[in-house]
């Protein structure tokens, strides 16, 4: 049977992330825990793919990739521009689908420890900070905040909710309602609502919130969001995705609604995919290419360095909107 990392942890009487630290000489660990770990991989005959380069201090050109989901048009975009830039620099990539699943994250994470991954690109919101804390690698994160070692990227989530309401505003809404996740986590995307109140004060109208989460289930969405349409009569909608402004369309054309003239509608996320197929929806594109390199390029940076302090812990890029039919 073949030797598994638990294995070498158990024999060395150390954590698995301890064994996967010393292998991949990640962070600081006394001789005493080297010579043990190494010593139980010796007598066990453990040996891991690349472990002599691993231990000669080069790296194995692999990175973990962890997000929530692969088939939101977002997201599958977001992923394949940084595989294609880390493919261009020699890097390979192990894409991880945590989707709303905390035991399903974690089991990866420790899938990407043994794999002995030189950092992580982590988009994913199930687990607390204090487990990636532990894992001993450079890690970026995409939209959420796990620790002050961690740098973050996103978007401008506050300015992209304010350039879509001033739109619904210009377009002669007057009973605007923001259809998005009404629970603040502490995350970037929190922005997106505080945004939205915001220009309710500023430009005196009353703020509504159909609330869907990201994680409810498409049939959870079109329920809430008929009953909005049917009992609350908004002239204009704000959606923070642009899969629930599609919902929105869909249902306000199930109720003989007129889009723009009933309603109107503008999405978040301006994808490739959404701009293609549904070229009518008028949205807030994110700069997705530009995310992508601005998060291959820090994690590189925390890879070359992982001790060296860091200058900056949140970038924001900047958003634009491409206005089209929906709020025409």
């Amino acid at each position: 049977m073949a030797v598994k990392l638990t294995d070498v942890a158990q024999k060395a009487g150390v954590s698995v992330t301890t064994v996967s630290r010393v292998i991949n000489n990640h962070g600081y660990l006394s001789d005493k825990t080297k010579h043990k770990v190494f010593a139980a991989m010796k007598e066990l005959n453990y040996q891991p793919n690349s472990l002599a380069r691993s231990l000669q201090g080069k790296k194995m050109k692999l990175i973990g990739l962890i997000f929530p989901e692969i088939t939101n048009p977002f997201f599958a975009e977001l992923i394949q521009d940084i595989e294609s830039i880390l493919f261009e620099k020699g890097y390979k990539v192990i894409l991880c689908n945590a989707q709303r699943d905390k035991e399903k994250e974690r089991a990866y994470l420790k899938m990407l420890l043994a794999n002995q991954v030189d950092g992580i690109i982590a988009g994913a919101h199930n687990l607390g900070i204090e487990e990636y804390q532990e894992l001993g690698l450079p890690i970026v994160s995409f939209d959420r905040k796990l620790s002050e070692n961690v740098p973050i990227v996103s978007c401008d989530n506050y300015q992209g909710i304010k350039l879509a309401v001033h739109d619904l505003i210009q377009s002669g809404c007057h009973k605007i309602f923001f259809s998005g996740n009404k629970q603040l986590k502490g995350n970037p995307t929190d922005q997106r609502l505080k945004a939205y109140l915001n220009e309710a004060e500023n430009l005196d109208f009353t703020p509504h919130i159909c609330s869907v989460a990201f994680s409810d289930s498409t049939l959870l969405k079109n329920i809430t969001i008929h009953e909005m349409l049917q009992n609350d009569h908004p002239d204009g909608v704000v959606c923070t995705d642009d899969l629930t402004a599609i919902l929105v369309l869909q249902e306000a054309r199930k109720l003989g609604l007129k889009v723009p003239e009933d309603l109107k509608v503008i999405g978040f996320d301006g994808t490739k995919q959404i701009q293609t197929y549904h070229s009518e929806l008028s949205t807030i594109a994110q700069p997705i290419n530009d995310m992508a390199i601005l998060l291959v390029k820090l994690l590189l940076q925390r890879i070359s360095d992982p001790n060296k302090e860091l200058n900056k812990k949140q970038y924001i890029l900047p958003v634009k909107l491409i206005k089209s039919l929906t709020t025409a």
